[in-house]
Parts: structure tokens; sequence; C-alpha cells
């Protein structure tokens, strides 16, 4: 087992090889079949079996430990004070670039944790559904940014977070369109007290300089018991955005009601000069300046490789 060094000679995580992983099984019995992974995989993802049993498998026991370590908790906190306090679902948070893989991680953990007997009911929401609508972003200025942190209603965000934690019920997220690369007006997905909740963004993990005068600002991160980020190589994630958008060039976008039909009958040459020229002057620049800079603040780190297998896990020490 490698362990990472920092510059002080101390590393917070442990950091595994993916055969040292994937030992962590152990006797945890394969719940998926190869048709519902299939259904879980996302455009270009290379999601199979393997990957599956090696790296999400051993993750969805490990969870399932730290979600009944925290039931536990919460029944003896109970007993402690005298209280009938609503049990509160256990939120997972999911970071990383854009064509990191984010959503692929988030469905598969759904699938496989709701398959564990402590979480019958899992739920998954994406702050996509709090970006602002493309009619304010417009107003503001932010198309360029969006994705960026001030392109979402935070406050809206902290609500439903406070919301879910707080036991109301139910509780409700915008819907989002990719198609129409906009949020949906008055359409909701309800959230009602799941046991567990994934909740996946790029910004997720993004705090912000504390205040001055002592006041608590609450940030997304701090309704989280654990978050995972999804991590890649630069030159990686640029060539995985590039081909997710050559993909997309000949399936969505032909699609007139897409917000990047202009897009559908662009040369390969053009095509993959549009992509490149998307990612360097947003995604990239969201990536140094918002998404990366997190990445130390995950409990677990997944890195992958150009194969889009992940290839080394780092776990936060308890």
């Amino acid at each position: 087992m490698e362990q990472r060094t920092s510059a002080d000679g101390l590393s917070p995580y442990r950091t595994f090889s993916r055969a040292e992983w994937a030992e962590r099984r152990e006797d945890t019995p394969m719940t998926l079949t190869r048709e519902e992974v299939t259904r879980l995989r996302s455009l270009h993802d290379r999601l199979d079996m393997k990957e599956v049993e090696e790296i999400y498998l051993p993750l969805s026991r490990l969870l399932s430990f730290y979600v009944a370590a925290t039931q536990r908790l919460f029944r003896a906190q109970q007993n402690f004070l005298g209280t009938e306090d609503a049990k509160m679902p256990y939120i997972i948070g999911v970071a990383g670039s854009v064509a990191a893989g984010k959503s692929t991680t988030a469905r598969v953990l759904q699938a496989l944790l709701a398959r564990w007997p402590n979480v019958p009911k899992v739920d998954l929401v994406t702050t996509d559904g709090f970006l602002y609508p493309n009619a304010v972003l417009t107003q503001e200025g932010l198309m360029e940014k969006k994705g960026f942190p001030e392109s979402y209603d935070l406050p809206a965000l902290l609500r439903f977070l406070s919301d879910i934690k707080g036991g109301r019920r139910p509780a409700r997220a915008p819907i989002y369109s990719h198609l129409v690369y906009d949020v949906m007006p008055n359409q909701w997905v309800e959230i009602d007290r799941p046991d567990l909740l994934i909740v996946e963004g790029l910004n997720v993990l993004e705090t912000g300089a504390p205040p001055k005068d002592g006041k608590a600002i609450p940030y997304v991160s701090d309704f989280f018991d654990f978050s995972i980020y999804i991590d890649a190589d630069e030159d990686v994630l640029l060539a995985w955005y590039v081909d997710r958008f050559l993909t997309l060039r000949g399936t969505a976008f032909r699609d007139p009601k897409s917000y990047f039909h202009r897009y559908a009958t662009l040369s390969d040459q053009d095509a993959v000069a549009t992509a490149t020229s998307i990612w360097n002057r947003i995604n990239l620049v969201n990536l140094h300046e918002n998404i990366l800079p997190t990445r130390q603040r995950a409990d677990l780190i997944l890195k992958k490789s150009e194969s889009h297998l992940v290839e080394h896990v780092a776990l936060r020490k308890l």
C-alpha cells in the first residue's frame, strides 16, 4: 500500500493501487447485472463489470460501514438526549471536472448502495438543476461562466440541503435539461426522506474565504457526511471532452431542440477545434480556479487513467 507524501512528509490519505483496493471487496456479492451496468454508463465511459467489481463494489462496502456507524451514533445520541428526532439522511458529495465521469460514478454508487440492507432508499440529485436559468445568466453576463460557482443559485441549493438534513418532506430540486442546456421551468424532482442522498456536481466541495466577523456561512460541503473527487490529468480530460463532443455532434446535437444544434454539421476538424476552444476558454479555467483546488478536501479520490479506469484510490485517514 502506497503512502502519498505531502510537503511536511505526512499525508492525510492512504493510497491504494487498483489491485490493493479490489482486495477490499472480500466476499461482497455482486448485485448488479451486466445489463444494469450498461444502462448506468455515461456516454464514452468504459465502465464494465470488472470496474464495478474491483472499484465500486469495495467502495459501496466501505460506505455501508460508514452509514451504519453514523446510524448507530444517531441512536446513541437519541438515547443520551432523550429525544425522538427524525433520522437524518446520510449525504455523499461527488465532485470533479467536466468529462471526468461524475455522473457514472454517482449512478453506480446509487445502484450498489440501494442493495445494502441498511440503506434501502438512495436518491441522487445533480447541482445542474440549481444553475440560474440561461435568461438570468445572459442578463448577468455569465453564460461564458456557466458551471462556475457564481452561476449557481447557491441560496436555493443550501435551502434544499437544509431541508434534506432537517427531515422535511418532500424536498424539491429543480430539473435541468442537457438537451436544451437550461433549467426546466416549473419542473421538480421530489426527494422524500431517503436513507442516503448522493449530490453530484462540479463545485460541491468549493468554499469561500471565512467572514472576518466570525459569523457562520454554510457551504454545500458542510452538509456532506462523505465526499468523493473524480480525478484525471488535464490532457486526458480534454481528450475525453473532445471525444464526447464528436459523439454528440452525430447524436443529440442533431435534434433541432438542442442548444448545440448549430454544431451538428461541423466537419471533424472544425468540431475538434470548437470543442478544444470551449474547453480551454471555460472548462479548463473552471478546473484551475474552482474545482481542482478542492480535490484535497475530499474524503476519497478516484484517480483515472486514459482508459477511463480507476488506477489509484486515495482514502482520507480517520
